[in-house]
């Protein structure tokens, strides 16, 4: 099952890390679009490129769907050809799509992302504003094709809390409501090593209220982004870990595809070098998180 396989590859790896794979064409270096025929093949060179040089040192890797969608119809096919690679050398992969609607279309959504044609994610992220029946879907297919979910709760954008912040009639916010959600639908799907495979996405950008949607949420898998770019450091995500520093994966998209241009490698590397530059990033990521959460 989804909770099981990921925990395994992060302690295989000693890294909470996942790459995200949010690639613009401004990010690829000229050597590969001069010698590539389309925007598309361009994205897809780097892309492996970057799964080749991380692969032995980070547990996952996770595509933003709407930057293969930018591509047009043939960004469809480099998503999948990207993912299918990426699963071929043993990265657990996610798709972040952020999809849902009502019932019967959440299991189209479900079968199409989840099932074992087309994309074949190991995971999808979620949006949990319908409730209930937009879940099932996707929970049933979790529970059996041991896939994954990651659901919407507290998200690193700077107004998420225009909505999320909300206290409700109870005194509880938005997200904490949603919290409660996330852990009631996980009870059901839960791994050997005590974490459901219906997890939840919980941003850097605020540590204090991923610390205490830690303990709403004890056995959900949580999904950090908003580390590097965002903003997000190794003390802000820790307190999204349990006591043994498990529980949690943190993503940085920006911070490694273009750890070239980091202020800390001024004048070590260029734009060509944006795998060896990349994977100091991760081995840099790594060490931090580790040390924050005491797994070092």
């Amino acid at each position: 099952m989804f909770a099981d396989i990921l925990y395994e590859k992060i302690e295989k790896t000693g890294n909470p890390t996942v790459m995200g794979l949010d690639p613009r064409i401004e990010y690829v270096p000229d050597s590969i679009r001069e010698n590539t025929n389309s925007d598309a093949s361009a994205v897809l060179n780097f892309n492996l490129k970057l799964i080749d040089t991380l692969n032995d040192i980070i547990p996952a890797v996770k595509f933003q769907s709407a930057y293969y969608e930018l591509l047009g119809p043939i960004g469809a096919i480099t998503l999948q050809q990207s993912m299918a690679y990426a699963k071929s050398v043993g990265l657990v992969v996610i798709l972040d799509a952020k999809r849902n609607d009502i019932g019967s279309t959440a299991k189209a959504y479900a079968e199409a992302y989840l099932g074992d044609k087309h994309y074949a994610a190991d995971a999808l992220t979620v949006n949990g504003y319908l409730g209930t029946d937009g879940i099932k879907p996707f929970s049933d297919i979790c529970e059996a094709k041991g896939k994954g979910i990651f659901i919407l709760v507290k998200t690193s954008n700077p107004s998420s809390g225009e909505l999320q912040d909300m206290k409700l009639y109870d005194g509880m916010t938005v997200y904490e409501k949603m919290a409660e959600l996330v852990n009631g639908w996980g009870k059901e799907i839960v791994g050997k090593h005590g974490y459901s495979s219906i997890g939840a996405v919980v941003g850097a950008t605020y540590p204090e209220e991923l610390g205490k949607l830690r303990k709403i949420m004890p056995k959900a898998m949580l999904l950090v982004p908003g580390y590097g770019a965002q903003g997000g450091g190794a003390n802000d995500v820790k307190d999204g870990f349990d006591s043994k520093g498990n529980g949690a994966i943190v993503n940085s998209s920006r911070g490694l595809m273009c750890a070239w241009k980091s202020e800390k490698f001024s004048g070590k590397y260029t734009h060509e070098d944006f795998c060896e530059a990349a994977r100091d990033e991760a081995i840099l990521m790594k060490t931090a998180l580790n040390t924050a959460t005491n797994k070092s």
